[in-house]
């Protein structure tokens, strides 16, 4: 989710912004694309996908659980409410098998000037403490960077600092291949552990150019032309955490803040392993929002690679919207995960709980009551 909850007095302007985020997504997204092309085009600019990846051993289906990303920057903390075995047991009473950590940059490698009361040593053994207890209820484990450093003033930001203070378009060459050596040298003995690279790209906020973007999104570096810092692509995110002998799940979101897959098979990294996934961001102010562009563009995807819906919503406090995206999920048997399992409330972001018991939010009735059918 690119806008979220940050303080009491910083409120979710999901109206404005969704509309404008969501009139430039459709303005630069692609034509149609034929399940046939998307699923085995090739071109100058790119090399398609040739083989698939092996299914993941089980449907992941549950929640995001934010605040990891956030609060220690905010000096404010590191959990945004329990992160304790009680909590943990109300996810697993919604019938959930999963949840997805959000992670910060500065905060795990305890750079650019956090509080070491909330980064460094101190964030990181707090994370795999919390990550021990998802475990230990029988929980799949999603971590995933969030918010990570560089500038960016464009189209998309809500910061304009270096530090990890919000979300940027691309990862940074400085800092994310060490993040991620250091998450996967941490984790890569649990397989139950699954490593999501990167939220939400959108490296094409700052390029206007959809084949051009795709590229920088996989190559990185001289490919990502108009920005302020130097970015890592997916290829050398994927190395990295191979280069740790980690042979986890690698999860890998679109461009357009993963909601665009339309080059994925044409540009997915390469994977030593085999064990790439594609992730899928899916909101009802997104350009992807009907069956006919899931049918076209998602499809094609998930008939060639594991796919997991790293996060569903929507901004109007019901649950219409995601009822239908999860009807289409079911009956592919796609993976899927509501955004978020915290006590906000609709102005703030879409929230499933309203304690920390698992009360649902009209909002989150609906992932709740589809959880529960099985």
């Amino acid at each position: 989710m690119r806008v979220r909850h940050f303080t009491a007095g910083i409120r979710w302007t999901a109206g404005v912004l969704a509309m404008l985020l969501g009139l430039i997504g459709v303005l630069l997204a692609p034509g149609p694309v034929s399940a046939a092309q998307a699923a085995g085009s090739t071109s100058v600019t790119g090399q398609a996908a040739s083989a698939s990846a092996p299914a993941l051993p089980t449907r992941l289906r549950g929640v995001n659980r934010s605040g990891t990303e956030f609060m220690c920057v905010q000096n404010r903390g590191i959990f945004d409410g329990p992160a304790d075995s009680t909590s943990i047991q109300a996810i697993k009473n919604w019938q959930a098998n999963v949840v997805r950590v959000p992670l910060n940059e500065d905060c795990w490698l305890g750079i650019n000037g956090v509080n070491s009361a909330y980064s460094g040593a101190n964030y990181r053994n707090a994370v795999s403490d919390y990550v021990s207890r998802l475990r230990q209820a029988g929980l799949y484990v999603i971590l995933e960077l969030h918010w990570s450093s560089g500038v960016h003033i464009g189209f998309g930001s809500s910061c304009w600092t270096y530090a990890s203070q919000c979300q940027k378009p691309m990862p940074n060459s400085d800092h994310t291949p060490d993040f991620w050596r250091s998450v996967a040298d941490t984790f890569k003995s649990d397989q139950a552990v699954v490593f999501d690279l990167f939220n939400e790209p959108f490296p094409n906020l700052v390029m206007f150019d959809h084949n051009a973007s795709w590229k920088c999104w996989r190559d990185g570096g001289s490919a990502c032309v108009g920005f302020l810092y130097s970015v890592a692509g997916m290829q050398t995110l994927v190395n990295t955490v191979r280069s740790t002998g980690a042979t986890n799940y690698i999860m890998v979101g679109g461009i357009n803040y993963s909601n665009d897959l339309t080059g994925w098979l044409t540009y997915a990294p390469s994977d030593p392993a085999g064990k790439l996934v594609a992730s899928w961001h899916s909101y009802n102010f997104n350009s992807c929002n009907t069956q006919s562009c899931w049918d076209s563009q998602i499809a094609p995807v998930a008939a060639r690679y594991p796919l997991v819906v790293g996060e569903i919503g929507q901004d109007d406090c019901a649950h219409g919207y995601v009822d239908t995206l999860m009807n289409w999920l079911d009956s592919r048997d796609l993976g899927y995960l509501g955004w978020t399992w915290n006590t906000w409330d609709c102005k703030s972001g879409p929230s499933l709980i309203t304690d920390y018991n698992g009360t649902p939010t009209a909002y989150g009735q609906g992932l709740k009551n589809r959880l529960a059918s099985g």
